[in-house]
């Protein structure tokens, strides 16, 4: 009976460790997507590329959106990314416009909008 008792406990611990790992893995990978990013920012676009003499209520509601989503440090870190990448690929981008953007629209989204900002120490 002792047995049965040992080897059921050892069962379920190894369900429960089993479960933390998938949870774990599912948490890291449940990252804010570029997707949503271009999503978010798209309305700022004319602003930055100096099509727009101001930020459009679009731009800093996208930019809020944005921020409220990117909660963990792995979403943080994929917004980051992706407006890198995003960045590169803009044509006539005004780097100090899009540095200021947040600011303009009250948000602190914790790290310098930058070129230059190692994502992988947002947190």
């Amino acid at each position: 009976m002792a047995l049965n008792s040992r080897a059921a406990a050892m069962a379920t611990l190894l369900v429960a460790a089993a479960v933390a790992v998938l949870l774990a893995g599912e948490q890291a990978s449940a990252a804010v997507t570029c997707g949503q990013v271009g999503s978010s920012i798209a309305p700022c676009v004319a602003y930055v590329t100096g099509k727009a003499a101001a930020v459009s209520p679009g731009c800093c509601s996208g930019i809020r959106g944005l921020n409220n989503m990117a909660r963990t440090t792995a979403d943080r870190q994929a917004a980051c990314r992706c407006l890198k990448s995003m960045a590169g690929s803009i044509k006539a981008l005004n780097m100090g416009k899009v540095a200021g953007v947040p600011g303009k629209c009250g948000v602190n989204v914790g790290f310098p909008i930058s070129m230059s900002t190692d994502c992988n120490k947002v947190t």
